[in-house]
């Protein structure tokens, strides 16, 4: 798992993520989501990754957008 770290210099929710083909695993603390194409589908998806990748408003985007995540654990 990669940490996160906001650009913004903003404390975010987010702690870290890793990214698979199809799906991206978002940490909050100790509690981690996997949301994939299935359940958030592929757009959704494919952005949440670019927001990691640029540690630019992750956190903020799930917040507002609240896409379904396929687990919880």
């Amino acid at each position: 798992m990669k940490s996160y770290t906001s650009k913004s210099g903003k404390d975010s929710g987010v702690t870290g993520y890793e990214t698979g083909r199809d799906y991206i695993i978002v940490a909050f603390g100790d509690n981690h989501y996997i949301y994939s194409y299935g359940s958030a589908g592929k757009l959704v998806v494919e952005k949440m990754k670019s927001l990691a990748l640029a540690s630019a408003g992750l956190s903020s985007f799930i917040a507002r957008h609240n896409p379904g995540y396929e687990k919880k654990y």
